[in-house]
Protein backbone atom coordinates (compact mmCIF):
# COMPACT_ATOMS: atom_id res chain seq x y z
CA UNK A 1 0.00 0.00 0.00
CA UNK A 2 1.10 3.87 -1.08
CA UNK A 3 2.28 5.38 2.22
CA UNK A 4 0.01 8.82 2.30
CA UNK A 5 1.89 11.81 2.99
CA UNK A 6 1.71 15.00 3.56
CA UNK A 7 1.52 16.29 0.03
CA UNK A 8 -1.61 14.09 -0.42
CA UNK A 9 -3.07 15.52 2.87
CA UNK A 10 -2.63 18.68 0.89
CA UNK A 11 -4.19 17.70 -2.78
CA UNK A 12 -7.29 16.55 -0.84
CA UNK A 13 -8.36 19.65 1.30
CA UNK A 14 -6.86 21.99 -1.46
CA UNK A 15 -4.68 23.88 0.65
CA UNK A 16 -1.08 23.98 0.84
CA UNK A 17 1.72 22.07 1.85
CA UNK A 18 2.57 25.00 4.70
CA UNK A 19 -1.29 25.08 5.79
CA UNK A 20 -1.40 21.43 6.84
CA UNK A 21 2.13 21.77 8.25
CA UNK A 22 1.02 24.58 10.62
CA UNK A 23 -2.30 22.87 11.11
CA UNK A 24 -0.71 19.74 12.73
CA UNK A 25 2.11 21.34 14.37
CA UNK A 26 -0.79 23.44 16.25
CA UNK A 27 0.06 26.70 14.58
CA UNK A 28 -2.23 30.33 15.51
CA UNK A 29 -2.09 31.40 11.89
CA UNK A 30 -4.69 28.50 11.33
CA UNK A 31 -8.06 28.95 11.85
CA UNK A 32 -9.67 26.32 13.87
CA UNK A 33 -12.09 25.53 11.94
CA UNK A 34 -9.79 24.70 8.80
CA UNK A 35 -7.68 22.21 11.28
CA UNK A 36 -10.22 20.46 12.49
CA UNK A 37 -11.14 19.72 8.91
CA UNK A 38 -7.24 18.81 7.62
CA UNK A 39 -7.50 16.72 10.94
CA UNK A 40 -10.48 15.05 9.31
CA UNK A 41 -8.88 14.15 6.17
CA UNK A 42 -6.01 12.97 8.04
CA UNK A 43 -7.91 10.36 9.76
CA UNK A 44 -9.80 9.35 7.02
CA UNK A 45 -6.70 9.45 4.31
CA UNK A 46 -4.66 7.71 7.28
CA UNK A 47 -2.03 9.87 7.72
CA UNK A 48 0.58 9.34 10.46
CA UNK A 49 3.12 12.00 10.92
CA UNK A 50 6.67 11.08 10.02
CA UNK A 51 8.57 12.03 13.31
CA UNK A 52 11.97 11.44 11.66
CA UNK A 53 11.44 14.03 9.43
CA UNK A 54 9.87 16.11 12.25
CA UNK A 55 12.91 15.86 14.07
CA UNK A 56 15.49 16.50 11.24
CA UNK A 57 13.45 20.16 10.94
CA UNK A 58 12.94 20.69 15.14
CA UNK A 59 16.08 18.90 16.55
CA UNK A 60 14.09 16.91 18.93
CA UNK A 61 11.73 14.19 18.77
CA UNK A 62 10.82 13.61 21.89
CA UNK A 63 11.99 10.58 22.32
CA UNK A 64 14.07 9.19 25.49
CA UNK A 65 16.48 6.13 25.18
CA UNK A 66 16.43 3.60 28.30
CA UNK A 67 18.94 0.59 28.52
CA UNK A 68 18.71 -1.87 31.28
CA UNK A 69 20.31 -5.18 31.53
CA UNK A 70 17.55 -7.33 31.34
CA UNK A 71 14.00 -6.76 31.29
CA UNK A 72 12.99 -10.30 32.22
CA UNK A 73 14.13 -9.56 35.89
CA UNK A 74 11.71 -8.06 37.96
CA UNK A 75 12.77 -5.50 39.29
CA UNK A 76 13.81 -3.50 35.56
CA UNK A 77 10.54 -4.65 34.33
CA UNK A 78 8.95 -2.46 36.58
CA UNK A 79 11.18 -0.07 36.66
CA UNK A 80 11.04 0.92 33.18
CA UNK A 81 7.29 0.77 33.18
CA UNK A 82 7.72 3.34 35.76
CA UNK A 83 9.78 5.37 33.88
CA UNK A 84 8.17 4.90 30.97
CA UNK A 85 4.84 6.26 32.92
CA UNK A 86 6.34 9.01 33.80
CA UNK A 87 8.09 10.20 30.69
CA UNK A 88 4.78 10.21 28.95
CA UNK A 89 3.35 12.78 31.47
CA UNK A 90 6.14 14.64 30.64
CA UNK A 91 5.63 14.39 26.73
CA UNK A 92 8.24 11.79 26.18
CA UNK A 93 8.31 8.44 24.60
CA UNK A 94 10.87 5.79 25.21
CA UNK A 95 13.11 3.38 23.21
CA UNK A 96 13.85 0.22 25.36
CA UNK A 97 16.96 -1.84 24.77
CA UNK A 98 18.61 -4.61 26.85
CA UNK A 99 22.15 -4.61 27.07
CA UNK A 100 22.09 -8.74 28.23
CA UNK A 101 24.04 -7.74 31.55
CA UNK A 102 27.27 -7.53 28.48
CA UNK A 103 29.04 -4.29 29.42
CA UNK A 104 30.59 -4.42 26.11
CA UNK A 105 26.62 -3.97 24.67
CA UNK A 106 26.04 -0.88 26.46
CA UNK A 107 28.68 1.25 23.62
CA UNK A 108 26.71 0.07 20.69
CA UNK A 109 22.80 0.15 21.93
CA UNK A 110 24.34 3.99 23.69
CA UNK A 111 25.28 4.43 19.13
CA UNK A 112 21.91 2.83 18.09
CA UNK A 113 19.90 5.14 20.43
CA UNK A 114 21.95 8.02 18.98
CA UNK A 115 21.87 7.14 15.45
CA UNK A 116 17.98 7.33 16.15
CA UNK A 117 17.92 10.55 17.17
CA UNK A 118 16.86 10.11 20.73
CA UNK A 119 16.91 13.64 23.07
CA UNK A 120 18.72 11.59 26.01
CA UNK A 121 19.00 8.44 27.57
CA UNK A 122 18.91 6.82 31.01
CA UNK A 123 21.25 4.15 31.21
CA UNK A 124 19.97 1.31 34.46
CA UNK A 125 23.59 -0.57 35.47
CA UNK A 126 24.56 -1.36 38.77
CA UNK A 127 27.94 -2.61 37.11
CA UNK A 128 30.89 -0.91 37.89
CA UNK A 129 32.15 -0.38 34.13
CA UNK A 130 29.08 1.36 33.65
CA UNK A 131 30.57 5.29 34.92
CA UNK A 132 33.22 4.67 32.51
CA UNK A 133 31.28 4.14 29.24
CA UNK A 134 28.39 6.61 30.01
CA UNK A 135 30.95 9.10 30.72
CA UNK A 136 32.08 8.71 27.73
CA UNK A 137 29.42 10.16 25.57
CA UNK A 138 28.74 12.80 28.04
CA UNK A 139 29.38 15.34 25.82
CA UNK A 140 27.28 13.45 22.99
CA UNK A 141 24.41 13.21 24.26
CA UNK A 142 22.34 13.98 27.66
CA UNK A 143 22.41 11.32 29.97
CA UNK A 144 21.62 9.33 33.37
CA UNK A 145 23.03 6.94 34.75
CA UNK A 146 20.28 4.89 36.67
CA UNK A 147 21.26 2.57 39.71
CA UNK A 148 25.40 3.13 40.63
CA UNK A 149 25.66 5.18 43.47
CA UNK A 150 28.68 8.39 42.61
CA UNK A 151 30.85 9.60 45.07
CA UNK A 152 32.60 12.79 45.19
CA UNK A 153 36.12 11.25 44.56
CA UNK A 154 34.57 9.10 41.54
CA UNK A 155 37.05 9.64 38.32
CA UNK A 156 34.18 9.25 36.07
CA UNK A 157 31.68 12.30 36.30
CA UNK A 158 28.20 11.28 35.24
CA UNK A 159 24.71 12.50 35.89
CA UNK A 160 23.48 9.83 38.55
CA UNK A 161 20.33 8.73 40.22
CA UNK A 162 20.15 6.05 42.54
CA UNK A 163 18.71 4.51 45.70
CA UNK A 164 21.19 4.81 48.91
CA UNK A 165 22.40 1.26 49.16
CA UNK A 166 24.40 1.59 51.49
CA UNK A 167 21.66 2.70 54.05
CA UNK A 168 19.57 0.09 53.00
CA UNK A 169 21.97 -2.58 53.92
CA UNK A 170 22.46 -1.06 57.04
CA UNK A 171 18.68 -0.91 57.62
CA UNK A 172 18.72 -4.88 56.58
CA UNK A 173 20.87 -5.79 59.36
CA UNK A 174 19.48 -3.39 62.10
CA UNK A 175 16.10 -5.16 61.24
CA UNK A 176 16.81 -8.41 61.64
CA UNK A 177 19.30 -7.73 64.41
CA UNK A 178 16.09 -6.23 66.15
CA UNK A 179 14.30 -9.32 66.14
CA UNK A 180 17.31 -11.15 68.27
CA UNK A 181 19.21 -12.79 65.19
CA UNK A 182 22.84 -12.97 65.33
CA UNK A 183 23.88 -16.03 62.95
CA UNK A 184 23.23 -14.61 59.56
CA UNK A 185 24.02 -15.29 56.04
CA UNK A 186 24.21 -13.12 53.45
CA UNK A 187 23.64 -14.77 50.13
CA UNK A 188 23.81 -13.13 46.74
CA UNK A 189 26.91 -10.70 47.19
CA UNK A 190 28.22 -9.57 43.69
CA UNK A 191 31.76 -7.82 43.62
CA UNK A 192 31.07 -6.58 39.95
CA UNK A 193 28.20 -4.54 41.33
CA UNK A 194 29.09 -1.13 42.78
CA UNK A 195 24.92 -1.56 44.13
CA UNK A 196 26.02 -5.11 45.54
CA UNK A 197 29.28 -3.42 47.44
CA UNK A 198 27.73 -0.75 48.90
CA UNK A 199 25.11 -2.91 50.44
CA UNK A 200 27.15 -4.95 51.86
CA UNK A 201 29.33 -2.87 53.29
CA UNK A 202 26.42 -1.20 54.89
CA UNK A 203 25.34 -4.73 56.23
CA UNK A 204 28.61 -5.67 57.04
CA UNK A 205 29.12 -2.47 58.89
CA UNK A 206 26.38 -2.70 60.85
CA UNK A 207 27.50 -6.33 62.10
CA UNK A 208 30.48 -5.32 63.10
CA UNK A 209 29.75 -2.62 65.49
CA UNK A 210 28.07 -5.29 67.49
CA UNK A 211 30.87 -7.47 67.58
CA UNK A 212 29.35 -10.01 64.86
CA UNK A 213 31.13 -11.98 62.08
CA UNK A 214 28.92 -12.73 58.83
CA UNK A 215 28.63 -15.72 57.14
CA UNK A 216 28.67 -13.81 53.12
CA UNK A 217 27.51 -16.47 49.95
CA UNK A 218 29.06 -14.66 46.94
CA UNK A 219 27.32 -15.06 43.34
CA UNK A 220 29.33 -16.07 41.03
CA UNK A 221 26.81 -15.04 38.20
CA UNK A 222 26.69 -11.73 36.40
CA UNK A 223 23.16 -11.41 37.14
CA UNK A 224 20.57 -11.43 40.68
CA UNK A 225 18.15 -14.32 39.10
CA UNK A 226 15.84 -16.83 40.38
CA UNK A 227 17.70 -19.32 39.30
CA UNK A 228 20.96 -18.07 40.81
CA UNK A 229 18.89 -17.72 44.28
CA UNK A 230 18.00 -21.50 44.04
CA UNK A 231 21.09 -23.07 43.72
CA UNK A 232 22.89 -20.78 46.64
CA UNK A 233 19.86 -21.78 48.48
CA UNK A 234 20.67 -25.14 47.93
CA UNK A 235 23.91 -24.83 48.52
CA UNK A 236 23.40 -23.32 51.85
CA UNK A 237 20.91 -25.75 53.12
CA UNK A 238 22.97 -28.93 51.71
CA UNK A 239 25.64 -28.27 54.49
CA UNK A 240 23.27 -28.27 57.15
CA UNK A 241 21.24 -25.34 58.24
CA UNK A 242 23.74 -22.98 61.38
CA UNK A 243 22.01 -19.68 60.42
CA UNK A 244 18.46 -18.22 61.82
CA UNK A 245 17.95 -15.06 59.03
CA UNK A 246 19.19 -14.99 55.76
CA UNK A 247 19.42 -11.56 53.77
CA UNK A 248 19.25 -12.03 50.24
CA UNK A 249 20.94 -9.21 47.82
CA UNK A 250 17.81 -8.65 45.94
CA UNK A 251 14.04 -10.34 46.10
CA UNK A 252 14.90 -12.47 43.13
CA UNK A 253 17.41 -13.96 44.99
CA UNK A 254 15.01 -14.78 47.90
CA UNK A 255 12.22 -16.04 46.16
CA UNK A 256 15.06 -18.73 44.59
CA UNK A 257 15.98 -19.22 48.30
CA UNK A 258 12.00 -19.81 49.14
CA UNK A 259 12.03 -22.45 46.00
CA UNK A 260 14.96 -24.85 47.50
CA UNK A 261 13.83 -24.12 51.66
CA UNK A 262 10.89 -25.79 50.50
CA UNK A 263 12.83 -28.73 48.59
CA UNK A 264 14.91 -29.09 51.68
CA UNK A 265 11.37 -29.36 54.00
CA UNK A 266 12.91 -25.56 55.40
CA UNK A 267 10.28 -23.72 56.61
CA UNK A 268 10.32 -19.94 56.40
CA UNK A 269 9.87 -18.01 58.88
CA UNK A 270 9.23 -20.74 61.63
CA UNK A 271 13.26 -22.31 60.93
CA UNK A 272 15.04 -19.73 59.36
CA UNK A 273 14.16 -15.56 58.25
CA UNK A 274 14.33 -14.49 55.23
CA UNK A 275 14.78 -10.53 54.31
CA UNK A 276 14.94 -9.19 50.50
CA UNK A 277 15.72 -5.78 49.26
CA UNK A 278 13.69 -4.38 45.69
CA UNK A 279 10.36 -5.14 47.21
CA UNK A 280 9.09 -6.26 43.21
CA UNK A 281 5.31 -6.88 43.11
CA UNK A 282 6.32 -10.89 43.11
CA UNK A 283 6.98 -10.19 46.84
CA UNK A 284 3.55 -9.17 48.29
CA UNK A 285 2.04 -12.54 46.70
CA UNK A 286 0.08 -14.44 49.50
CA UNK A 287 1.86 -17.16 49.50
CA UNK A 288 5.21 -15.36 49.52
CA UNK A 289 4.99 -12.35 51.58
CA UNK A 290 8.37 -11.69 52.05
CA UNK A 291 9.85 -8.97 54.11
CA UNK A 292 12.18 -6.59 52.32
CA UNK A 293 14.22 -3.48 51.62
CA UNK A 294 11.91 -0.99 49.08
CA UNK A 295 13.88 0.78 46.62
CA UNK A 296 11.05 2.94 45.74
CA UNK A 297 11.07 2.41 42.16
CA UNK A 298 8.55 4.89 41.54
CA UNK A 299 10.72 7.48 43.37
CA UNK A 300 13.66 6.42 41.35
CA UNK A 301 12.26 6.62 38.13
CA UNK A 302 10.38 10.26 38.50
CA UNK A 303 14.14 11.24 39.34
CA UNK A 304 16.01 9.88 36.74
CA UNK A 305 13.11 11.07 33.89
CA UNK A 306 12.95 14.49 35.59
CA UNK A 307 17.15 14.86 35.94
CA UNK A 308 17.04 13.75 32.20
CA UNK A 309 14.33 16.27 30.84
CA UNK A 310 15.72 18.89 32.66
CA UNK A 311 19.34 18.37 31.00
CA UNK A 312 17.24 18.01 27.34
CA UNK A 313 15.48 21.11 27.50
CA UNK A 314 17.81 23.20 29.62
CA UNK A 315 21.33 22.18 28.89
CA UNK A 316 24.05 23.26 31.30
CA UNK A 317 27.71 23.52 32.21
CA UNK A 318 27.44 23.84 35.81
CA UNK A 319 28.57 20.49 36.82
CA UNK A 320 26.46 16.84 37.48
CA UNK A 321 23.79 16.16 39.59
CA UNK A 322 23.42 12.97 41.65
CA UNK A 323 19.92 12.24 43.57
CA UNK A 324 19.94 9.64 46.52
CA UNK A 325 16.66 7.85 47.01
CA UNK A 326 16.58 6.90 50.95
CA UNK A 327 15.01 3.14 50.69
CA UNK A 328 12.33 1.97 53.10
CA UNK A 329 11.77 -1.01 55.13
CA UNK A 330 8.75 -3.30 54.10
CA UNK A 331 7.67 -5.73 56.81
CA UNK A 332 5.40 -8.76 55.92
CA UNK A 333 5.73 -12.93 56.78
CA UNK A 334 9.05 -13.95 55.99
CA UNK A 335 11.18 -12.84 59.05
CA UNK A 336 10.24 -13.70 62.76
CA UNK A 337 11.63 -12.65 66.10
CA UNK A 338 14.10 -15.19 67.21
CA UNK A 339 12.67 -16.16 70.42
CA UNK A 340 9.62 -17.19 68.05
CA UNK A 341 11.43 -19.38 65.72
CA UNK A 342 14.18 -21.21 67.67
CA UNK A 343 12.65 -20.89 71.50
CA UNK A 344 15.06 -20.90 74.32
CA UNK A 345 14.96 -24.30 76.31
Amino acid sequence: MKRVTIKDIARIAGVSYATISRALSGSSEVSEQTRKRILEICKQEGYRTNALARSLTCSKTNVIGLVVPDITNPFYAELALEIETFARQMHYNVMLCNSIHYENNIGELMDFLISHQVDGIILGSSRNEARACLHEYHKTIPSVLLGASISDEDEYCVNAVSVDNRAGGRMAAEYLLELGHRDITYLGFRPSSITHQLRYHGFLRAMEQRGLTLNVIENPENSSSLQAGYQLGKQLFAQGLTCTAIFAATDSLALGVIQAADEFNIRIPEDVSLLGFDNISYAALPKITLSTIDQRKSALAESAVRLLVSLIEQPSNDGYAHHMIRPALIERHSCAALQLTKPTP
